[in-house]
């Protein structure tokens, strides 16, 4: 018999909420076996699990729950793997200038914080120099 999981245990291993589970269900991300009456009960395989680990891991990598599936979709039909992984080097590559832009823009802000934070010292420091002498 094949390993199962309830939706506590992943949610468990992968310290996410039950409620984030059913969210990645209601995206396509997952799709549970049900059971029980009125199949209240949700039954994940292992592919399931594959399935929220890869779209963490692309979360983690900044995309959203759409490319994630997309991507996670493609590699599950027996296409050629050519085309899937252009797709998904296009992907990375524009979430890559994303990240630089905003790298970017982090560095520009740091160096305008710090010649704030020299001119703030020196003006500090003429006050003092000023009110210690008067």
């Amino acid at each position: 018999m094949a390993i199962t999981y309830t939706i506590r245990d992943l949610a468990k291993e992968f310290d996410l909420t039950t409620r984030a589970m059913r969210f990645y269900e209601d995206m396509g991300l997952l799709q549970p076996q049900r059971a029980g009456p009125g199949g209240r009960i949700r039954i994940y395989t292992a592919r399931d699990r594959t399935r929220l680990k890869l779209t963490l891991r692309a979360k983690r990598l900044g995309l959203s729950l759409s490319e994630a599936k997309e991507i996670i979709d493609s590699y599950e039909s027996p296409r050629d793997t050519v085309p899937q992984l252009k797709k998904f080097l296009v992907i990375l590559a524009g979430h890559r200038r994303q990240l630089d832009e905003q790298m970017s823009d982090l560095q520009a802000n740091l160096e305008e914080i710090k010649v704030h934070e020299k001119e703030a010292r020196a003006l500090l420091l003429k006050v003092e120099k000023e009110q210690s002498g008067a």
